[in-house]
């Protein structure tokens, strides 16, 4: 991917899988916390005007030793993406930063 020679980059931290309240929503299920990371990646991305479609890379981060725990995370994230295919990193990590966080999303928009 590219960004227009004039295109403001946006860098956004790892979008983690946190309810409004800061707990870890869904210990345990990689699906419903690549959602809550998709739905929160959204939220960033509403603050600084742009949408998924202006997003020219993602780093998807999974904690676990299982490709099978990777590829259920990645399908929920490329399905939020649609026709949209922006490159990726697909990761897999020994661990991640809260309580019972198994994903979390990076990501560059321009």
């Amino acid at each position: 991917a590219t960004a227009p020679a004039q295109a403001r980059l946006i860098f956004l931290a790892g979008a983690c899988p946190l309810a409004l309240d800061g707990g870890t929503v869904g210990p345990g299920d990689y699906a419903a916390q690549a959602a809550r990371c998709v739905e929160n990646l959204v939220l960033a991305l509403d603050a600084a005007g742009v949408t998924l479609q202006d997003v020219i890379h993602t780093r998807v981060l999974v904690a676990s030793m299982r490709q099978h725990d990777l590829v259920t995370a990645w399908d929920v994230v490329r399905s939020a993406f649609g026709d949209h295919d922006v490159p990726s990193t697909l990761m897999g990590v020994t661990v991640l930063g809260y309580d019972d966080q198994l994903v979390e999303i990076e990501a560059v928009a321009a």
